[in-house]
C-alpha cells in the first residue's frame, strides 16, 4: 500500500467519523426536567415596543389572552409619539414612557429598567418581544420551571414563520439552530424575546446596575444565572411564532447581530459552532468532490444532511421544497456568521449603535 493510499483511507476514516458525529449530534433532543410544582405568584410582563412590529395587533392580543392569570402587562416605548403607542392604547395596555438614566445601555434594556423600576414588587419580571405571537399557554411554561429553585429564569425560542420571499424561509431555517443551542447546557442562553426571571437576580443594587448598564437584557441575566450556579430552563412547549418578511440584508443583518449577541453571553459559542460547522462544510464538499472524482457512492457522506433534512422539515413545513436547498446552503451561512460576528465590536439594532460587552469565558 503506497503511502498516498493510506493517507486516503486515513482521510476517509476521518470523514466517516465526522458523518457518524453529525447524526449523532442531530439525534440529541435533551428535555430539561422541572419538578411537578407550579408557580403561583405575580409576574409583571413588559413589552418593550419602537415602530410597528409586523403583526403587531395581534402579537398584543395574544399576551392578553394567557391561561395564567396572576401578571400584569405593559408597554414600554420611547416617547409618546412613537407609532406603536396607538397600538398599545388600542389593546388596552398601561403605556410607560421610557426614562430609566443609564449611560451604556441599549433601548430595550433602559425600557425594561423603567418598568422593573415603576414596579418592583413583582416576584418575576417576563421579557416579551413585540414581534412574538404567544400561544395561550406560553406564560405558564415559562413560569412554572420557576417553582423550582434550580432555576434562576426560564427561556424558549421562537418559530420563525416565512411572510415573504425565499430570505424569509432562510431565516426560518437559520432559527433552527436557535433552538440546537437551547438543547445543550453549555450554549444555552436567555432569549430576550421570551425570557421570564426571578426578581432575586436583580434585586441586589449592584446587579440591577449591571443589567441596566447592558448592551443587550439577555447576556446579562444568562450571566447573572452563571455568576450564582443557577440553571436556565429550556420551554420547549413555550416557543411563540415570528411572522419574518425579512429581505436578504436585513436577514444577514439580524443573522450576525444574533449570533454576535450570542457569542458575547457565552464565548463557547463561537469555539463549538466554528468546530461543529467546519467539520460539517468539510464533510459536505469532500462529499461532492469524491462523487465526481472517485466514485458517486460518496454521495453516502451526505447522509447526516438527509437525516438533518427529515429532523427540520416538520419545523420548516411552509418551505417546502427549499428545504433540502436551505439545509445545504446553511452550514456555510452559520460559519460566515460565526467569523463575522466573532470580530464584531458593536452592533445595529432599531437605528443605533452599541458596543458589545464580551464576556472572556
Amino acid at each position: 500500500m503506497t503511502l498516498f493510499q493510506i493517507v486516503f483511507y486515513v482521510y476517509l476514516s476521518f470523514l466517516f467519523l465526522i458523518a457518524l458525529g453529525i447524526i449523532a449530534l442531530s439525534s440529541i433532543r435533551a428535555k430539561d426536567q422541572k419538578n411537578a410544582a407550579r408557580y403561583e405568584g405575580n409576574a409583571l410582563v413588559m413589552v418593550p415596543c419602537r415602530g410597528v412590529d409586523f403583526s403587531l395587533q395581534e402579537n398584543l392580543q395574544s399576551l392578553k389572552e394567557q391561561s395564567y392569570r396572576n401578571y400584569k402587562l405593559v408597554g414600554i416605548v420611547d416617547s409618546p409619539d412613537d407609532p406603536s403607542t396607538a397600538y398599545l392604547r388600542d389593546a388596552g395596555l398601561e403605556i410607560i414612557i421610557s426614562n430609566y438614566p443609564c449611560r451604556e445601555c441599549s433601548g430595550k434594556v433602559r425600557a425594561l429598567s423603567t418598568a422593573i423600576k415603576k414596579y418592583p414588587d413583582f416576584n418575576v419580571y417576563v421579557i416579551a418581544d413585540s414581534d412574538i405571537t404567544a400561544g395561550k399557554q406560553w406564560l405558564e411554561g415559562l413560569l412554572d420551571p420557576l417553582a423550582d429553585p434550580r432555576y434562576g429564569a426560564a427561556t424558549t425560542f421562537p418559530v420563525f414563520y416565512p411572510a415573504g420571499g425565499f430570505w424569509s424561509h432562510f431565516k426560518s431555517a437559520w432559527g433552527i439552530v436557535g433552538k440546537s443551542m437551547m438543547q445543550s447546557r453549555i450554549t444555552r442562553f436567555g432569549w430576550g424575546g421570551s425570557l421570564a426571571f426571578r426578581k432575586s437576580l436583580i434585586e441586589d443594587p449592584s446587579a440591577f446596575a449591571f443589567f441596566s448598564e447592558s448592551v443587550s437584557d439577555d447576556t446579562a441575566i444568562t450571566k447573572i444565572c452563571k455568576q450564582r450556579g443557577l440553571e436556565i430552563f429550556y420551554s420547549r412547549d413555550s416557543e411563540p411564532l415570528v411572522r419574518s418578511p425579512e429581505v436578504f440584508h436585513q436577514v444577514v443583518e439580524w443573522a450576525n447581530r444574533q449570533t454576535a449577541l450570542s457569542i458575547a453571553a457565552s464565548p463557547a459559542v463561537y469555539r463549538y459552532g466554528l468546530m461543529y460547522y467546519s467539520m460539517e462544510i468539510l464533510l459536505i464538499i469532500s462529499s461532492i468532490i469524491l462523487s465526481v472524482f472517485v466514485s458517486f457512492l460518496f454521495l453516502l457522506l451526505l447522509i447526516p444532511e438527509v437525516v438533518k433534512i427529515i429532523k427540520v422539515a416538520p419545523d420548516l413545513k411552509e418551505s417546502g421544497w427549499r428545504i433540502p436547498l436551505l439545509e445545504i446552503i446553511l452550514p456555510f451561512f452559520y460559519e460566515y456568521n460565526l467569523i463575522k460576528a466573532h470580530r464584531m465590536e458593536e452592533i445595529t439594532w432599531r437605528g443605533n449603535s452599541y458596543m458589545l460587552q464580551k464576556q472572556n469565558n
